[in-house]
């Protein structure tokens, strides 16, 4: 599970994100949805440990700045980066020896083919498309066999094949158990992935509905509701 309560963070005098607070039970999809600059982002990486805020985050019951919570969520962000010196097998085992994962070689193995990368176990970080990186990502985060899963904007860059997996990737993991959290402004991304959706504009959460509350209700109707007006 993930909770977040009384969340803030500022760049300078600008308030990203105020006092937003939230829960994400075990085995189900969170999506936080708003447009651009809304403090999506900031709340992922808040969670992730790569700011400095304000408030408190758990995971499974544990503060999100211990070790311990740390070694159970995988968090892909959005603009993936890698080592340009390792080769993309070498950034799997890399995560397999720095989280201690119990994944098997034939696991791992079985990522990067279901994400069309076995052919580029040797591709070096620096020789790679953004695309590419991107799956990289997702496979290194699936690769400690998370509790929780943090995704931030992870459709943008990926091609029609990858964003399919990666939808059934997610129903796998909320089958399973985890808990994963996905920041994206595409409706039409997550429309049939999510069971609570918090909605964001201008650094707070303006609202939130659960799935099983409004059944097959357009995704599109119930943004617009909130907001008052279109995506911008």
């Amino acid at each position: 599970m993930l909770e977040i309560q009384e969340l803030s963070k500022s760049y300078g005098k600008h308030l990203a994100v105020d006092r937003v607070s939230f829960f994400v039970p075990d085995g189900q999809v969170g999506i936080l949805l708003g447009p651009n600059g809304a403090g999506k982002s900031t709340i992922i990486k808040s969670i992730a440990g790569l700011l400095r805020y304000q408030g408190r985050i758990g995971i499974q019951g544990i503060s999100s700045r211990t070790l311990e919570a740390k070694k159970i969520f995988g968090y892909v962000p959005e603009i993936p980066a890698m080592f340009d010196a390792l080769t993309v097998q070498e950034h799997i085992d890399y995560i397999r020896k720095a989280y201690g994962s119990s994944i098997t070689d034939e696991e791992a193995h079985a990522l990067l083919e279901r994400f069309e990368l076995e052919d580029k176990r040797e591709k070096l970080g620096n020789e790679l498309s953004k695309g590419m990186m991107q799956k990289v990502s997702i496979c290194c985060a699936l690769a400690i066999k998370p509790k929780v899963m943090l995704l931030d904007e992870p459709m943008v860059g990926l091609d029609p094949q990858a964003i399919k997996e990666l939808k059934k990737v997610v129903l796998e993991l909320r089958d399973q158990g985890v808990t994963v959290l996905i920041s994206t402004h595409m409706l039409e991304m997550v429309e049939e992935l999510w069971d609570v959706m918090f909605v964001m504009e201008k650094s707070h959460i303006i609202g939130s509905y659960r799935k099983a509350d409004v059944g097959e209700k357009d995704l599109d109707d119930l943004f617009f509701e909130m907001t008052g007006g279109g995506e911008s």
